[in-house]
């Protein structure tokens, strides 16, 4: 079970405001992971400070995959209009006076805009503590997308980081994490950059997609598909259009390519017809019109399964298959 390191946040920055201080309690801050099991509420209570977003920087992998966008806008103005009502957590730097982004980068981003000091926790947590609180925290309060966990998944897997910390850090088991790793692994690099987080769309779905990287072009098909759209388009009708362009793309490539009938008159020394050879997938034919040639005809209706059986003998013995 993924070890829960504080009680869920409020899920919108206006829904309630941070708790009012408490009785100062023996508060632990240990850089391990295992120091992390403190109640939010008395991380708050006793670590809370005004800080320059200039002091900040940003640290960590990213969790998301869109974070400049119009939703930090409205949360700038929902912040303008009634204060910051949740807190960022912030590590020590190791350089004076200024500090790491552990979660709340939209946050962050928001108070930028609007000016002023942010309020933040300031804890000394190691690199694990701090990807696991930047995990808990982000699902807690807006569930990242399936596509957006995979690439968080994959990230922290290249950079080292050990499955445990991993799976505490989403709240997933062992198959879980594989479960996303699987389908990232399929995709070729790029493609959810291009379609977005796709908030709605599943590992079916995306397994779906993955699973036509070995048909398709998926990049070529989604540049093409995704240019013809508004640049407005919501990300998991972006997904829809990419997937549906690619299934029509793999139905045509499934479906054998039809040879038409090679048809070829045959003439005699004078010119005159004499009979039609058809070539086709399946078959070969030779069509004597007995209207034309009705002498000829008969003469061949009389012959023909010799005259056939002799071709095939003269075949065999050219391969030096004959007995």
């Amino acid at each position: 079970m993924a070890r829960n390191i504080f009680n869920q946040p409020p899920k919108d920055e206006t829904e309630r405001a941070a708790p009012s201080p408490a009785p100062p309690k023996a508060a632990k801050l240990p850089g391990s992971v295992g120091g992390l099991r403190d109640s939010l509420r008395e991380i708050t209570a006793n670590s809370i400070r005004d800080i320059d977003p200039d002091q900040i920087d940003m640290d960590g992998l990213r969790d998301r995959l869109v974070l400049e966008d119009s939703s930090i806008d409205e949360l700038a103005e929902s912040i303008r209009k009634h204060g910051q009502q949740v807190p960022i957590m912030v590590r020590p730097s190791a350089q004076p006076d200024r500090y790491r982004i552990v979660y709340g980068r939209r946050r962050l981003a928001a108070i930028r805009k609007t000016g002023g000091t942010v309020k933040a926790i300031v804890r000394t947590l190691d690199d694990d503590a701090s990807l696991i609180a930047q995990g808990q925290e982000n699902n807690l309060r807006l569930d990242p997308s399936f596509i957006e966990k995979s690439l968080f998944i994959k990230e922290m897997q290249e950079v080292g980081y050990k499955p445990g910390v991993i799976q505490d850090a989403l709240g997933l088991t062992r198959q879980g994490v594989s479960n996303h790793r699987v389908v990232i692994e399929q995709l070729p690099d790029g493609l959810v950059q291009l379609i977005g987080p796709a908030h709605g769309i599943g590992r079916r779905q995306w397994g779906d997609l993955a699973a036509l990287s070995a048909k398709v072009d998926l990049m070529d098909i989604a540049k093409e598909t995704l240019a013809a759209l508004p640049d407005d388009t919501p990300s998991s009708d972006k997904f829809q259009a990419v997937y549906s362009a690619s299934s029509r793309k793999k139905a045509r490539g499934d479906k054998k390519p039809t040879t038409r009938d090679l048809t070829t008159i045959i003439k005699d020394k004078d010119g005159n017809s004499l009979a039609t050879l058809t070539v086709a997938d399946k078959a070969i034919a030779i069509k004597v019109t007995k209207k034309d040639n009705p002498e000829f005809s008969q003469w061949l209706e009389e012959r023909v399964e010799a005259t056939l059986l002799q071709l095939f003998d003269q075949w065999r013995n050219e391969r030096g298959t004959g007995s």
